[in-house]
């Protein structure tokens, strides 16, 4: 939809849509508690890692903690903000306001994708460093060092996870218009599916499913993944191209069925 100003200012069209969704996604309570509560659970993880690693016999360095902040803690206040970013409007009834103002559907779809993708890098990228240093002023030389090269691609990886995990769960919330089911399906889809599908004889496929790639893509190549404990098949940007994938094909199935369930 397109409007004109008394200034002959023209608005709507893609750009409106992202400044539109730009103003929800910072207005509501939601957004903010779940980025706090994100950040306090990496520097509460990262503080008591660091700790241990004073008298812990598997020494770790500060990258491997925030990675694991990241992934056992942080990814799930990640989900919840990217769900509710989509499922909260049908919750409330909002949807309907939404689609009336961008008829497009799939400029809606975009939008909301282009507000995530910065915001969660930033946030991934930022966090995992914070958790980083504190860990490293933690455990005060004790454990492992970590290299630029190993920060670098941990603080980097975190982001680009982020980002495509916040996209793949919106998309699975557009399909699906639950909370509560884009969140049994994103968990699932990150943690049991994988481990059932190594109990089945099939190891070398759970390297491509998002969770594990997306730690794969934190990792610099030819060391271990540390969920798995062993290395990564590939390289860490091949770990985010399977993100995207993943992210893409989410989009893709969520942006299909609004076009055909509509609101």
């Amino acid at each position: 939809m397109t409007t004109v100003t008394s200034s002959g200012v023209r608005g709507g069209g893609l750009s409106g849509a992202v400044a539109a969704e730009w103003t929800k996604f910072w207005s509501v309570r939601a957004t903010w508690w779940c980025l706090i509560t994100g950040t306090a659970l990496m520097l509460g993880y990262s503080t008591l890692s660091g700790i241990a690693q004073r008298f812990d016999d598997d020494p770790q360095a500060a990258n491997t903690i925030a990675l694991g902040g990241g992934f056992y803690l942080t990814q799930f206040a990640v989900i919840a903000l990217a769900t509710l970013f989509v499922t909260s409007e049908y919750a409330g009834g909002g949807i309907r306001s939404t689609l009336l103002w961008t008829p497009v559907r799939s400029r809606v779809v975009l939008a909301k994708a282009a507000i995530l993708l910065p915001v969660l890098f930033a946030y991934g990228v930022v966090l995992s460093c914070a958790g980083m240093a504190l860990s490293a002023a933690v455990k005060d030389g004790h454990g492992l060092p970590t290299s630029l090269e190993a920060g670098f691609t941990t603080a980097s990886g975190m982001g680009g996870y982020f980002a495509l995990l916040g996209l793949l769960c919106t998309g699975i919330g557009w399909a699906l218009r639950s909370a509560a089911g884009t969140l049994v399906t994103v968990i699932v889809l990150l943690l049991p599916l994988p481990l059932i599908v190594a109990s089945l004889g099939l190891p070398e496929l759970v390297s491509y499913f998002p969770g594990i790639a997306g730690v794969n893509a934190m990792v610099e190549a030819g060391q271990p993944n540390p969920i798995t404990m062993t290395p990564a098949p590939y390289a860490p940007w091949v770990g985010l191209a399977i993100c995207a994938t993943w992210a893409a094909a989410g989009l893709l199935t969520g942006a299909a069925v609004l076009r055909r369930r509509d609101a």
